[in-house]
């Protein structure tokens, strides 16, 4: 089952997902205060069920849920919609963090997490979308035989159409309009999802492993996204 409380100051909703009651309980609460619309669910089905009853800004999903796991309900809003979702986790799930990464999640979060940081994320992966929808201009990003549209949000490599999550879109985009630039995976963190949380590095770096595998020949011998060892990453000028 899932329920709504009242709406207060923001005009955002926002749908939690977990199978703990106290959890759901207290960020509810946390993020109310902050003037967002609150829906909850307890498992997947129940959450699926909500999805495709309301229009949501954002999901904020637990993996390990009863019936339809997190994974499943990700795959599922994926497919049909380019939605902000932040997966909560437990410190011994890496495997499905990463999963869940290149499944398209925005974000994560871990088990147990400060609700304030949770907030913060929130916050953040909502300022970017919101960033986004109101660029209005068509501005064509090349470098090479790649090119970007940030408008359509579309990219292309020799003529070929890719397909990249949201967030691989976001990042290929921020190193195309900085070339030759090297950036820290903390600069990037800051940059691209909005925040730095030193625990959060991994993030990053499965990103940039999943944007190879979609836009080199040889992801194994990179030559539009370099590695700086000691530093961090860069997009070779072409």
């Amino acid at each position: 089952m899932y329920h709504i409380l009242e709406q207060t100051m923001g005009n955002e909703t926002i749908l939690v997902v977990d199978d703990e009651p106290t959890i759901l309980e207290v960020v509810e609460l946390y993020l109310r205060r902050e003037g967002f619309q609150v829906i909850t669910a307890m498992d997947g089905t129940a959450a699926l069920q909500a999805y495709r009853k309301q229009t949501f800004d954002l999901i904020v999903l637990d993996l390990m849920l009863p019936g339809v796991n997190g994974l499943e309900v990700l795959r599922q809003i994926r497919s049909e919609r380019d939605l902000p979702i932040i997966m909560l986790t437990a410190r011994g799930e890496e495997t499905d963090r990463v999963v869940g990464l290149e499944l398209g999640a925005d974000d994560y979060v871990t088990k147990p997490f400060s609700n304030r940081e949770l907030v913060a994320r929130v916050k953040a992966v909502l300022r970017r979308t919101q960033s986004k929808e109101s660029a209005q201009e068509t501005h064509i990003l090349s470098m090479g035989d790649l090119q970007l549209d940030t408008s359509a949000r579309t990219v292309a490599l020799s003529g070929h159409n890719i397909n990249l999550t949201a967030r691989e879109f976001d990042l290929l985009a921020f190193f195309m309009r900085h070339p030759g630039q090297v950036f820290t995976r903390e600069q990037l963190l800051d940059n691209v999802w909005g925040y730095t949380f030193a625990s959060d590095m991994s993030t990053v770096t499965v990103h940039i492993r999943r944007l190879r595998e979609k836009i080199e020949h040889d992801p194994t011998n990179p030559i539009f996204l370099q590695t700086v060892w000691g530093i961090g990453y860069k997009l070779e000028r072409m």
